[in-house]
């Protein structure tokens, strides 16, 4: 959604590919970041210069990635995903609420299902959250029925009643990497001159990414929904927007009531 960073993690993959001998051409609405060694165009619907036809300009110069700022119809989806076929990297974004339901999002649009699922490499999902205060975080052991309730909320998104095996795994797992002394902590911070009073300074990314494998290719092939995309992309190892909070929860990074309030469960 609007505000979620997706324009600066956009510029950030393409910073990290951007090279002299690499032609990387972009449409954007507007243009926010500029970068060196970018080709950035500016959309203009009131004169028609629109996403789906400033790509197929781009393809006329044969660039080796193109970035769209955003997939807004059916044109532009399907001529992106002709670009992808024909051998370009493509960059873009979308509104929806999870990785997974991106994929439906764009086949109700109308894209033909195999050429989407073998064009198809990752999704990203993003959500924005604020960060605790470094200079007045603390900490304290939580309680195990805050630790249940995590438990709860980590294991929702796979669906049906968790096990006992499978949340003393998820317990040992998070003591294992955020535990002091054995006991997993929580952290808030009061408020400092440093964060004027608040108790956050900055802001901080929620992250689902999901890896197209040859089982998820099959699955957007045969037309999936969302909730069959999910539990697969969740069994080869995807962590949920909620699952992703949780763990930045569990390392001081933001709180609970943040990650509850930006995520799905």
């Amino acid at each position: 959604p609007t505000g979620s960073g997706k324009t600066t993690t956009l510029h950030s993959a393409l910073s990290h590919i951007n090279q002299p001998e690499r032609k990387i051409w972009t449409a954007e609405d507007p243009v926010e970041i500029t970068q060196a060694g970018l080709r950035q165009v500016q959309i203009n619907p009131r004169i028609d210069w629109t996403f789906a036809k400033a790509l197929r300009a781009f393809l006329r110069a044969d660039p080796d990635v193109i970035m769209v700022g955003e997939i807004r119809d059916e044109e532009t989806a399907k001529t992106a995903v002709e670009a992808s076929l024909t051998g370009h990297l493509v960059l873009s974004t979308l509104h929806t609420n999870s990785a997974p339901e991106t994929v439906t999002r764009l086949l109700d649009m109308g894209m033909d299902p195999f050429n989407f699922a073998d064009s198809l490499l990752a999704i990203l999902a993003q959500r924005l959250v604020r960060r605790l205060c470094p200079h007045c975080r603390t900490s304290r052991p939580a309680t195990p029925e805050e630790v249940d309730e995590l438990l709860s909320d980590y294991l929702h998104a796979f669906g049906g009643e968790s096990t006992a095996s499978e949340r003393d795994a998820v317990r040992a797992s998070w003591t294992r990497r955020h535990g002091r002394d054995g006991q997993i902590p929580m952290y808030s911070s009061p408020g400092c001159p440093e964060c004027e009073d608040s108790g956050f300074k900055g802001r901080a990314g929620l992250h689902e990414l999901m890896v197209i494998s040859r089982e998820l290719r099959h699955l957007i092939q045969t037309g999936a929904r969302a909730e069959a995309l999910q539990a697969t992309a969740l069994r080869q190892g995807m962590r949920t927007l909620r699952q992703d909070g949780i763990d930045k929860v569990l390392a001081g990074v933001t709180t609970i009531d943040e990650v509850r309030a930006t995520s799905n469960v």
